[in-house]
Order: C-alpha cells, then sequence, then structure tokens
C-alpha cells in the first residue's frame, strides 16, 4: 500500500519549490547541487530526494507550475468580453501572475533548454496554448492582422516580448503600476499594429 501523504504535502512542495527556484535562477541549472538546494529548503537531503528524484524532475516541476498559472490567470478572462477590453484583461492578467514569479521566469527564458527534448515538448507545448490565447484575442481586436499570418505571429510575439521582459526595469512601488502597464502595453500593441494593416497613403506610394 502506498505511503500516505502528510496533510503539509503541497505546502512543503510548494515551498521547495519557490526555494530552488530562487537557487537555480541566483546560482544556474548546471552550478547548483542538490545538496545546496536542500540547505536553501531548509530540509535534508534525504528529506529532499523523498519529492523530487532528481534535480530534473525539479526544473520540470517548477516550469510546469509556472506555466500552469499563467495559463489559468489567461484562461479566467471572460470570452464574451469584447475584443479591445478581453486583450487589456489577458495583459493584466499576465502581468498580475508574473508577479512575485522574477525567478520562474527567468528559469523558463534561460534553464529550459537543460531539459530532455520529451520534457520539452510538454513545456513549449503549454507555452504555445499561451501565446495562441492572445493570437485569437489580437486576431479579434485587429482582423485584418488575424488573416494575415505573417503579420499575426510577429505582432504578437512583440507583445510576449514587452510582457516577459518588465521583470527587468518594473518596480511594485514606482511611479507605473501594473495596471498602468498594462494599458500602455495594450494601446502601444494595438494602435501600433493598426498601422501595419492600414493602406499606406498617397506619398508614401510615391516613394516607395
Amino acid at each position: 500500500m502506498a505511503r500516505p501523504r502528510s496533510a503539509d504535502h503541497d505546502i512543503k512542495r510548494r515551498a521547495i519549490l519557490d526555494r530552488s527556484a530562487a537557487l537555480f535562477a541566483l546560482n544556474g541549472y548546471d552550478r547548483t547541487s542538490m545538496a545546496e538546494l536542500a540547505a536553501a529548503c531548509g530540509v535534508s537531503k534525504a528529506l529532499l530526494y523523498h519529492y523530487y528524484v532528481g534535480k530534473e524532475t525539479l526544473l520540470f516541476d517548477i516550469l510546469s507550475v509556472h506555466l500552469q498559472e499563467l495559463l489559468d490567470a489567461t484562461q479566467a478572462i471572460d470570452r464574451t468580453l469584447a475584443p479591445r477590453p478581453r486583450l487589456r484583461a489577458l495583459v493584466g492578467a499576465l502581468l498580475d501572475a508574473y508577479r512575485d514569479a522574477d525567478q520562474q521566469h527567468k528559469i523558463q527564458i534561460n534553464e529550459m533548454s537543460k531539459l530532455p527534448p520529451d520534457r520539452q515538448k510538454v513545456l513549449i507545448g503549454m507555452e504555445r496554448d499561451l501565446v495562441a490565447t492572445f493570437a485569437e484575442a489580437i486576431g479579434d481586436v485587429l482582423p485584418a492582422i488575424g488573416r494575415n499570418k505573417s503579420l499575426l505571429k510577429p505582432v504578437t510575439m512583440s507583445l510576449f516580448g514587452m510582457l516577459n521582459w518588465h521583470y527587468m526595469w518594473f518596480r511594485e512601488q514606482g511611479a507605473m503600476s501594473r495596471d498602468d502597464y498594462a494599458d500602455l502595453a495594450t494601446t502601444v500593441l494595438v494602435e501600433g499594429a493598426q498601422a501595419l494593416s492600414a493602406p499606406r497613403s498617397t506619398s508614401a506610394q510615391r516613394r516607395a
């Protein structure tokens, strides 16, 4: 018979994930040992192995939990909202889900390639699901972009570029709030992309 889980199993597991993410983000996956992870988590190495059989499984779990939280946050947005408010709500939800997740996000960017191909494939699938949600919303706001697949992908990834790297400069107590930045990013994306699909003026055509 399998050993039953303790009542605080999930709490301890999440604490291990968060503290391990901090260490991976600080030192890098390759330069971090299980002994160092156990010390950072305040547990014995044997207890850490009770939860995770090795660094690979730990890294995969950090990233899969992080990506699932991003998916859950964006999939909770009301699909009946008008197109632009829905896109703004998605941007706000993603930025809010990034709160206190800078370390996980840094690991996603820098360390995913350390996992074997089968595990990378699972995580990449989750990333693609997230991108597809935003691409659909952008296409609803900007139908001309949505119909042009050669534009839709770069426009969508440009939005992720604004959102995914905000942690490099954003400060919670700074002059701009998360809501302010969600407004800014949505406006820059929508109004900038509108110019891509707008008919060129006669003068622009002459210069072309």
